[in-house]
């Protein structure tokens, strides 16, 4: 009965983690003003449906566009269409959305506002491939990019040198317009230019940094998308061009602000609340077998938290594939790899990602307590093996200990919550 109330609990902090991050609530603080002419919205996301639905509701004139989400999380609007295309891998649903956000931007003028609402899984759902290149170039690094473990920034750095419309691209076709960026950050630091490849925020990022992150990394790209990184046609833009002189771009929801409202809720039920960071990077086992020595030293010895605490974190770890893979996500990744190291001790937590999905599957996450390591070996599986694997999902499937809310409609990054009795 205690472990059903510890997972009620952990739920009340996921659930105040996503609505400080609801796009209607975040929109609303952050509107520009109405322009002289026309309003467009164009966006891409695994939130971007919720986030033009909500736009219409707080907007006070006409407006027009057209927004891209995952399959499966689109949302009701009115006057913006609403495009489907996939996530991770991108597919020719993907193009064409593509191809409609660059149309919404043609032919505009000097007096015409251009609203992008941008949010984390864009990058996947805008291929564009540079010249010479195809939908299935794409696919083939977006594939080596996810198995490498590099990092999200890293990850987005390669992306937006291989894409006719990442690093800023989008937002300069739209000049003479001028546009205005409402991002909902899922990348640690908060920085516009990684959200989605930033199809609307240049940064500084060049291709010889990218060819850096690749040889640092050991990553092993396909020859022509090799070729084009070691060539100098279809640069990004610089940020200091002037066709984003007149641009803004505002960060209105992001990891830091949903961490501050889970340990906020947790203090109105009586448990301190910490926060480690909202930004952590790493390998998803890494981080969690760490994350599992802090809540053991607190629930042993006190330090460096007094118990009763809710440890929270936040940030995007990695799953770099070996020689197989199950099913799995990083959240639950992290959570296997934690729960070895707190067998037996009166711990629980949730590992979740904000948008609701965790990689291959259909739940957000897990939760883990002291007992998941016997109870996955109870059910006759060994949990090495399965961390091994990275089949984390068929483990905590098989304990009943999955959490599966459904999607969200926003991303702010994966959240996580120890409860230390």
């Amino acid at each position: 009965m205690k472990i059903q109330s510890d997972k009620a609990f952990l739920i009340q902090l996921f659930e105040a983690a996503v609505k400080a991050a609801d796009p209607k609530r975040a929109l609303a603080q952050a509107l520009p003003e109405p322009p002289k002419g026309r309003t467009i919205v164009i966006g891409a996301g695994k939130g971007a449906a919720q986030m033009a639905a909500a736009f219409e509701d707080l907007w006070p004139g006409p407006v027009e566009g057209v927004v891209v989400t995952r399959y499966g999380y689109a949302a009701p609007t009115r006057t913006i269409r609403v495009l489907e295309a996939s996530h991770p891998v991108p597919d020719a649903a993907g193009i064409e959305a593509t191809k409609a956000l660059f149309a919404a931007v043609e032919n505009l003028g000097a007096d015409d506002l251009v609203v992008a609402l941008i949010c984390g899984g864009g990058s996947a759902l805008l291929p564009a491939p540079p010249s010479g290149m195809t939908l299935a170039d794409e696919a083939a690094l977006n594939e080596c990019l996810l198995a490498s473990g590099a990092p999200i920034s890293v990850m987005n750095a390669i992306r937006k040198q291989v894409s006719r419309i990442k690093g800023g691209r989008l937002a300069a076709a739209a000049h003479p317009a001028r546009v205005v960026s409402l991002v909902v950050s899922d990348v640690p630091g908060d920085d516009p230019a990684q959200v989605a490849s930033g199809p609307t925020v240049p940064d500084l990022v060049t291709r010889q940094d990218a060819l850096d992150h690749i040889a640092a990394y050991g990553i092993r790209l396909p020859e022509i998308v090799q070729r084009h990184l070691e060539g100098d046609t279809g640069l990004a833009p610089h940020p200091s061009d002037p066709v984003f002189k007149t641009h803004e771009v505002r960060v209105i929801a992001s990891a830091t602000l949903s961490l501050e409202a889970a340990a906020k809720t947790a203090e109105t039920l009586c448990v301190p609340a910490v926060i480690l960071s909202d930004a952590i990077e790493g390998e998803a086992r890494d981080v969690g077998q760490v994350h599992a020595a802090i809540a053991r030293e607190v629930r042993q010895r006190g330090r460096p938290f007094a118990a009763p605490v809710v440890i929270l974190s936040g940030g995007e770890t990695t799953v770099t594939i070996r020689d197989k893979c199950g099913r799995g996500g990083r959240n639950t990744e992290f959570l296997l790899a934690f729960a070895h190291g707190i067998q037996a001790l009166d711990i629980t937590a949730l590992a979740a990602d904000t948008d609701g999905i965790d990689g291959s599957e259909s739940n957000a996450g897990a939760f883990a307590d002291g007992d998941t390591w016997s109870r996955i070996r109870a059910t006759g599986m060994d949990p090495a093996s399965i961390l091994a694997g990275h089949d984390a999902w068929t483990a905590f499937d098989a304990i009943g200990d999955i959490f599966a809310p459904g999607p969200t409609g926003t991303n702010v990054n994966d959240f996580r919550a120890i409860l230390i009795r």
